[in-house]
């Protein structure tokens, strides 16, 4: 048994990222300003897109985007029961309705076969999820949503550094990123808000503070521009810069990141094959580059008398982490009671919220942990 604890996820951060969030400290501007401005160029030149708008989280992303589309009451929106429960939160605060597509069995992705049967009048948006890294296919769901006028809105908070087709995500529509502490770029906590929509980045950069309709602040005055002033209400979302310059250390490495998430992730393919009655993900047919944020796996619990929470214990008992990514947002307790969706309405997403079970990934790791890791597995399950 391993003689130290081995998380299913760490960050990992560098004395250069450490010392340029101290010289942040030092330099008396902590504040939004020029490193969260240096911030957003970068991400937007590393993706593609036209413009990016830093954020205090992804989840404050969602909510502006919601803010400023005016989704209400009446409204629905589709997107996974399986994600992050945020979302859904989100929708059900505006007052709008969350309406769930199922998920391909082994991807765990939406797709346009899953969502074109939800699509009523009252449909305002489509979220469809990244997942564990690997790319939605986004050219059919882009034709569905175009062929109903319906915005197409993607949730890439695994997807940092993810491709679809030869092109990042994130270079094409609307895209929301994530910088929590266990995503493969972090800024402690952050988001990043990416569009080809002019109009809708200058909104949201609206929003995200206050609703003032220039630069909140002055530089040489160290506080509000006095030609500061509210066009409309909004809220506080902005990113710091003492999170802005970690995200550009980070940003850096994201690329060397990926590229050990994918082999320890290969390492794992390997040595899982010959284990039955774990299934890992299944990996799209379509062009992509995959991320690695995830490296997720279901209990076959038709193969072995364990529940997915024994399995989890057990590894944990032997020093190993593990995570859930995710219990279906519609078996939430207060999703349970206010939807009141019936057993088995979507098949696919409830098979897999109750056998999935995410493993130890993260670029600080090495090929032995994950041996470690399989190793284990196999013990747990004699």
């Amino acid at each position: 048994m391993r003689s130290e604890f081995l998380p299913f996820s760490k960050p990992s951060i560098s004395e250069a990222e450490i010392g340029a969030v101290a010289d942040v400290l030092r330099s008396g501007w902590i504040t939004t300003g020029a490193k969260a401005a240096a911030f957003e160029e970068a991400f937007a030149d590393y993706c593609g897109t036209p413009g990016a708008v830093a954020l205090a989280s992804a989840t404050a992303g969602m909510h502006l985007l919601l803010a400023a589309m005016g989704i209400g009451p009446g409204d629905e929106v589709i997107t996974p029961s399986l994600t992050w429960v945020s979302t859904v939160n989100l929708i059900q605060l505006a007052g709008a309705k969350p309406v769930f597509a199922d998920i391909d069995r082994d991807t765990l992705m939406v797709s346009a076969e899953t969502i074109a049967p939800l699509i009523s009048e009252r449909t305002r948006l489509i979220i469809p999820v990244h997942y564990a890294g690997a790319a939605a296919d986004l050219e059919p769901l882009r034709q569905l949503a175009a062929a109903h006028n319906i915005p197409l809105i993607e949730d890439a908070a695994h997807a940092a550094g993810t491709e679809y087709r030869g092109e990042k995500i994130g270079r094409r529509g609307t895209t929301i990123f994530s910088f929590h502490p266990i995503k493969n770029i972090t800024c402690g906590e952050g988001g990043m808000f990416c569009s080809d929509d002019a109009s809708l980045l200058e909104h949201i950069r609206r929003l995200k503070f206050h609703g003032l309709g220039v630069d909140a602040f002055d530089r040489s005055m160290q506080g509000r521009s006095p030609q500061a002033e509210v066009i409309e209400p909004g809220f506080k979302y902005n990113l710091t810069d003492m999170a802005a310059v970690l995200g550009l250390g980070q940003l850096n490495r994201l690329d060397e990141f990926n590229k050990k998430r994918t082999a320890l992730a290969e390492r794992y393919l390997e040595l899982l094959a010959d284990i039955p009655e774990v299934l890992p993900l299944g990996l799209p047919d379509y062009p992509m580059r995959h991320a690695w944020h995830l490296f997720v796996v279901r209990l076959d619990s038709d193969k072995t008398a364990m529940t997915r929470d024994e399995f989890m214990a057990r590894l944990k008992e032997r020093n190993i982490g593990t995570g859930i990514h995710f219990k279906a947002a519609h078996r939430q307790r207060y999703y349970r009671e206010t939807l009141g969706l019936p057993e088995g309405v979507l098949p696919n997403t409830e098979w897999n919220s109750d056998r999935l079970c995410s493993l130890p990934l993260f670029p600080d790791m090495n090929m032995e942990d994950v041996d470690d890791v399989a190793e284990t597995i196999k013990e747990v399950l004699v």
